[in-house]
């Protein structure tokens, strides 16, 4: 069944390690016949979430905050996956994406309940360390957001040892575990 994927890119490197792993899922993912668009935050106008919970007044408008999550909105409610890709930095999601994860709760207030929309969400992550200890951190939070949103995990690509922009070029088998969630999505 062909679906549609949202990927929220929060790496500001244009041509990055983590922009490497997306382009590998993306042509796994339209191989396997879904629609993905990805947004790359780090080339939008995205302030972080003001806490007001005033949200939820208009479907195609959720957020008082005027800004280009407007063009993120329509997507993600549509979508039935979504995607975080990120670089880690310290042991974390980068700003970028963690300012515009934090704003779709304003679709979550269209809910009386604040109930969020269901969705399959995956994980594409380039670091520098390549470890299990490294990626505690990230698991864990990943993890967690999933539970208390009652999302199903699509799959997780961790990519360790990647500091330098190109340094995953080096590691096809890294590339191939993208590629290779983005098919069996």
């Amino acid at each position: 069944m062909k679906k549609k994927i949202v990927i929220l890119n929060g790496s500001p490197r244009p041509n990055g390690n983590t922009k490497t792993l997306i382009d590998q899922f993306t042509s796994g993912a339209e191989s396997a016949g879904h629609e993905v668009v990805c947004f790359n935050l780090s080339q939008m106008n995205i302030h972080g979430c003001l806490g007001c919970c005033k949200g939820g007044k208009e479907q195609n408008s959720p957020c008082v905050q005027k800004d280009d999550m407007l063009k993120i909105y329509p997507a993600y409610q549509q979508a039935d996956v979504v995607v975080l890709a990120s670089p880690m930095y310290y042991w974390g999601f980068s700003g970028q994406l963690k300012s515009a994860f934090d704003r779709l709760f304003a679709v979550a207030e269209l809910d009386a309940d604040y109930r969020n929309p269901v969705k399959e969400c995956a994980l594409l992550m380039a670091s520098e360390g390549d470890s299990e200890d490294n990626f505690a951190p990230v698991k864990n939070s990943f993890e967690s957001l999933l539970q208390h949103l009652g999302w199903k995990n699509a799959g997780v690509v961790y990519a360790g040892g990647n500091m330098n922009i190109g340094d995953i070029l080096s590691k096809p088998h890294q590339l191939q575990a993208a590629r290779q969630l983005g098919s069996s999505i």
